[in-house]
């Protein structure tokens, strides 16, 4: 199950391994909670508090990992209670919706609540048989009276209490000479309602409405935080140095997502690869998590209180928009996608406007390779190329946390930071969004996977060995038991910034499993420097294996360090070194001078250590 926090007032989380409650929201990202062994109060973070885990929980199993069979249904269920989702149906709607896809009413119950308290269309699957246990057995008859009980009785405007409703169903049950429920289970079921349907008929549509609808803005559909978010790529104009030898390497992409309501960023991924559906992924589980991590590994002071599944995503036609992955972790998490029309490139203002912003103050870094040639003039972008990807990033967070999120935005007339908290806690506000913990859950639903047979040597993925003591149960695996059936394909993960492991989903135990190279001698690698030794090794109409690409490797790395060290060597004593090198400058010139002098007086030049004896340093 994903540990997703719902920041409601009298909800349970858990804080520093205790039980409190929701007392109030606090601010954009604090909560007032109170410990329910000593009704003590504190005011902490939403990053400090934890999901409080349920017993008898249904174990997660990733939507990749459903049959077809099993991910048709869970989309059946989830159109058919979409309308009530996003409609607020009342409850004679909702019972036209039942019989018309031939279901009880309640069984929609049951599904909106597997899916409000999920939020992922995997909820919805049917789940493997446990021989009854925790289903319901109560009959149909029973089923009936108690439903049309809480209707009658319980979801009215007089507000009757649950105690009233179980001793009117107890009684039904007696006058029909048929046994009655256990009260728990009675009020089970009041806890499965819907909240907004029992705010709506005990309280009145305004009390719901207030609740429930989204506050109202200017653009189309953008009509509160996280209801459209746009996403889009660029090449930077800047050249960066690798991490190791910090030699110039390449101009990097990102890719952005921004909430149009406040033009608040909320997701951001960096990276060597040109656009496709790993950074688009990656930039989108970036912008669901919480941001307490990425500012602690850049050690970056600053608010970026943005999380929680935004309602649509809003792309434009690029291929990496229209992939299978992004398609299905999208539906997954209950998020729209909707493409820019063609040939309308003012749908993707928004985006395209922070992105040219970035790009301004880009121009200032060393390395940049400004716009157009014109700018750029005899300045030589490599030479002065200085940032590494990880420190461009820092750089680049610290600008939009401090600086961008904090200007007055002109469309919106305040800051982003500012009109975001707005549409968050100020009146009409939407609340806190649920917050998902499970970082690396998150993450994994938004890579693209790949189907591969387990050998007896393991898994190949792109000529590279994996192999770990896991997968030895599910060697030579087939579709079915028969001697001829296909062998059985298994789903594979990999982070393109360590091709070193590969995820592995294991069915049976319905969780993931870290798989190393097989050979752990080799050298962790991403996937961008892979595919440049792979171009060089195709270039050179090289037969490809896994040996010839780390030895490949290695070379290019010998080449690059004796490059390297020449260059260092050559810059301490080139004459056309900067100001920084006017001391050795100076040096030189001096020894010439000593030198013409020696030659006018017929002295030998010794230059630096040519009397030293070289065989005092042999054995």
């Amino acid at each position: 199950m994903v540990q997703r926090i719902v920041f409601e007032i009298g909800n349970k989380v858990e804080f520093k391994g205790n039980h409190a409650v929701i007392i109030k929201i606090a601010d954009i990202d604090k909560v007032s909670i109170q410990m329910l062994e000593t009704n003590i109060v504190h005011t902490v973070k939403t990053s400090e508090i934890r999901y409080v885990e349920k017993s008898r929980q249904i174990k997660y199993r990733p939507f990749d990992a459903l049959t077809d069979k099993e991910w048709h249904i869970a989309n059946k269920r989830y159109k058919i209670i979409k309308p009530i989702l996003e409609e607020k149906a009342s409850l004679d709607k909702i019972k036209q919706i039942a019989i018309e896809n031939h279901v009880h009413y309640t069984t929609l119950y049951r599904w909106i609540k597997a899916y409000r308290k999920e939020g992922l269309i995997s909820a919805l699957a049917s789940q493997k048989r446990s021989g009854g246990k925790n289903k319901s057995r109560l009959s149909i008859l029973v089923d009936t009276i108690i439903d049309e009980t809480i209707v009658n009785v319980y979801l009215t405007p007089s507000k009757k209490s649950i105690s009233k409703v179980i001793r009117t169903i107890i009684m039904e049950c007696k006058d029909q000479d048929i046994n009655p429920p256990h009260p728990n289970t009675i009020r089970n079921r009041i806890k499965n309602l819907s909240e907004e349907e029992v705010l709506k008929s005990r309280y009145g549509k305004k009390i719901s409405r207030d609740k429930f609808e989204p506050i109202k803005s200017h653009f189309p559909g953008a009509n509160y935080p996280l209801s459209v978010v746009q996403i889009d790529h660029t090449c930077v104009d800047i050249i960066l140095v690798d991490e190791l030898y910090r030699k110039p390497f390449m101009r990097p992409y990102i890719t952005a997502a921004i909430d149009v309501y406040s033009r608040m960023v909320v997701g951001l991924h960096l990276s060597f690869d040109p656009p496709g559906a790993m950074g688009t992924g990656m930039c989108l589980a970036n912008a669901i998590l919480g941001k307490e991590m990425t500012l602690e590994r850049h050690n970056i002071k600053g608010e970026w209180p943005c999380w929680g599944t935004m309602a649509t995503i809003h792309v434009d036609n690029a291929k990496e928009f229209r992939g299978h992955m992004l398609k299905r972790a999208c539906m997954e998490y209950g998020i729209n996608i909707e493409h820019r029309p063609v040939a309308t490139p003012h749908w993707g203002g928004h985006i395209e406007r922070v992105l040219g912003t970035f790009t301004k103050e880009i121009h200032n870094l060393p390395g940049s390779t400004f716009s157009n040639v014109k700018d750029r003039k005899n300045y030589n972008s490599q030479v002065k190329a200085a940032l590494t990807i990880s420190e461009f990033e820092k750089w680049l967070l610290t600008y939009i946390i401090n600086v961008y999120h904090k200007k007055i935005h002109s469309s919106i007339g305040v800051t982003p930071l500012e009109k975001f908290k707005q549409g968050i806690l100020g009146e009409n506000g939407t609340g806190l969004p649920s917050k998902i913990f499970d970082e690396r859950r998150v993450r994994l639903d938004f890579m693209p996977f790949f189907e591969r047979t387990i050998q007896e040597y393991g898994v190949v993925i792109d000529h590279v060995y994996y192999y770990d003591d896991v997968l030895r149960k599910y060697i030579h695996s087939r579709e079915k038991s028969t001697k001829y059936s296909p062998k059985k394909k298994f789903v594979f993960k990999r982070d393109p910034r360590d091709i070193s492991q590969i995820y592995f989903y294991d069915p049976e135990l319905n969780d993931y499993f870290d798989i190393p190279y097989r050979d752990t001698s080799k050298p962790p690698i991403s996937i961008w420097e892979f595919n440049e030794v792979v171009t060089k090794l195709q270039k050179e109409n090289e037969s490809i294996n896994e040996d010839m690409i780390f030895e490949a490797y290695r070379d290019m790395e010998k080449i690059e360090l004796k490059a390297i060290r020449e260059t260092r060597r050559l810059k301490r004593f080139s004459r056309l070194s900067d100001k920084r090198n006017e001391n050795i400058h100076d040096e030189l010139n001096r020894q010439e001078e000593i030198n013409q002098d020696n030659k006018a007086n017929n002295i030998p030049n010794i230059l630096p250590f040519d009397d030293i004896d070289d065989e005092a340093f042999t054995s």
